[in-house]
């Protein structure tokens, strides 16, 4: 059963998760170009730089007006906007709309040093009207813990390789989940992983990196519908693909009820 925050329900035809134009989703090894909009959740984070907008990390819209991210995505001295129904950031796309950020609220306990409760959430400045290339994803059941080796994917415009350029093109990549009792053994990630967040990867090939920051873990519950799972928080400092060092992100599903209260109360 899909957690539904009542003030916020979609409208119209379209619910939450299940995409008209189906994403491709194979085993294959190594990211991928994604269908356009294919993840109409996507979203590019965005800030104003003098007088251009940069591309700093992903998210998750999840109703018509607000979307989830990291907190290490947010600078209180930066001006936000959110492009949505993006496929190729370097170009102009009839489906995307672009909204200014209004309403920013970073985890009161965020705590950078230790990367703990790292999730923001941003209120559209304007609701946006939901369709085949911009839908929301469905959130998952409070405390719901995925099982070691499911295959969710990560989707996003981070950089393609360590040190590479960020890229045009909307990413997805499978990336299997590692259970806690694997993510926290002292040759993998040890106690810098908390129960509040979920591995995923670490085969030394595929990962997130940096750019991906903010976005969706994208994992399909049984009814088909796509759920994020996790937002992108961190990996290894040494490499985007290293092998016992997989993709951390924070776990959604440990703070629904934080997702819930704020989303009601603004």
């Amino acid at each position: 059963m899909k957690f539904v925050v009542l003030a916020v329900l979609i409208a119209g035809a379209y619910g939450c998760g299940l995409p008209t134009i189906r994403p491709v989703v194979t085993r294959v090894v190594g990211g991928v170009d994604a269908i356009p909009n294919s993840w109409p959740w996507q979203i590019s984070l965005q800030y104003t730089s003098n007088g251009n907008w940069y591309h700093t990390c992903g998210g998750t819209l999840i109703s018509s007006d607000w979307v989830l991210t990291a907190a290490h995505c947010i600078s209180s001295s930066r001006t936000y906007r959110v492009e949505l129904g993006k496929h190729n950031l370097k170009e102009t796309e009839a489906a995307s709309v672009t909204i200014p950020a209004g309403k920013i609220i970073v985890h009161e306990k965020w705590n950078p040093f230790f990367i703990r409760n790292d999730i923001a959430l941003i209120k559209l400045e304007t609701p946006v009207t939901v369709g085949d290339a911009i839908m929301p994803a469905c959130l998952p059941e409070a405390g719901f813990i995925l099982p070691h080796n499911e295959a969710c994917y990560v989707t996003g415009w981070g950089r393609l390789y360590t040190g590479g350029p960020i890229a045009d093109i909307l990413q997805q990549a499978l990336l299997p989940v590692v259970d806690f009792a694997t993510c926290t053994r002292p040759d993998w990630w040890g106690s810098q992983v908390k129960d509040t967040m979920v591995c995923a990867g670490g085969d030394g090939v595929v990962s997130g990196c940096n750019g991906d920051s903010g976005g969706p873990l994208n994992c399909q519950s049984a009814d088909g519908s796509w759920e994020v799972h996790g937002i992108v928080s961190f990996g290894s400092g040494l490499k985007c693909n290293l092998a016992k060092k997989p993709t951390v992100f924070t776990q959604v599903s440990s703070y629904i009820d934080w997702i819930n209260a704020n989303m009601v109360s603004y």
